[in-house]
């Protein structure tokens, strides 16, 4: 007889698990939570501060950077500079002219990294011409299900301000380049490279945002 197990199952029997061989093999803990070296996107746009578009965002494994770049590409095309730049690495949003904020989503939210760039800049934010953009590999479709649990990624950040514009973009899954432990438990929910962005929505999207 097979027996299915859910996350939640699976994911109090892989601590304990690694729990276990933390006593034996010391640091294996460290080791499990650390993602490959990764290579995330930043640019830096030609025109004065003054005059420039922030992205700012958070990615887990460089999806969510490549959405970003594909946006500030798009913006660029349509005469715009832009910068690109990690959220956690954002000293002051003094200056820019509109600020887009984007996420991968882990555990069902929005990363640490970018509910803290918008709680820091929750004062000025509002003021300015904004939007949210998601990336993300589950809940894409257009049941109520989905759209109920799209708008629980965002509950943290909702925290602090809503958007102008929201969006939500479907991700990519690449294996290789997930820690130990988020490869495990992915594995284990059968979980295979795959890559459902589409960039002609996210063009599209780049088109009319901050028109």
């Amino acid at each position: 007889m097979t027996h299915s197990i859910n996350r939640r199952s699976f994911l109090k029997t892989a601590g304990l698990g690694l729990g276990a061989a933390v006593v034996a093999c010391g640091g294996l803990t460290a080791l499990a939570t650390q993602p490959p070296a990764l290579d995330f996107y930043e640019s830096t746009g030609d025109n004065a501060m003054t005059d420039k578009i922030l992205i700012a965002y958070a990615s887990k494994c460089g999806s969510t950077g490549e959405v970003a770049q594909a946006i500030a590409d798009e913006l660029t095309r349509r005469g715009q500079a832009v910068d690109v730049r990690l959220a956690g690495s954002v000293k002051t949003i003094a200056g820019y002219r509109a600020v887009l904020v984007g996420s991968a989503i882990r555990m069902g939210q929005w990363l640490p990294e970018a509910v803290k760039f918008v709680e820091r800049n929750a004062a000025v934010l509002p003021s300015l011409p904004n939007a949210f953009f998601t990336v993300h590999m589950l809940n894409t479709g257009d049941d109520a299900a989905s759209r109920q649990a799209r708008a629980a990624y965002l509950a943290g950040v909702h925290q602090f301000m809503a958007a102008q514009s929201e969006v939500f973009f479907a991700g990519k899954l690449e294996l290789a380049k997930m820690s130990f432990l988020d490869r495990l438990i992915s594995q284990a929910m059968k979980a295979q490279d795959e890559d459902k962005r589409d960039w002609a929505a996210i063009r599209a999207w780049a088109q009319t945002v901050l028109a």
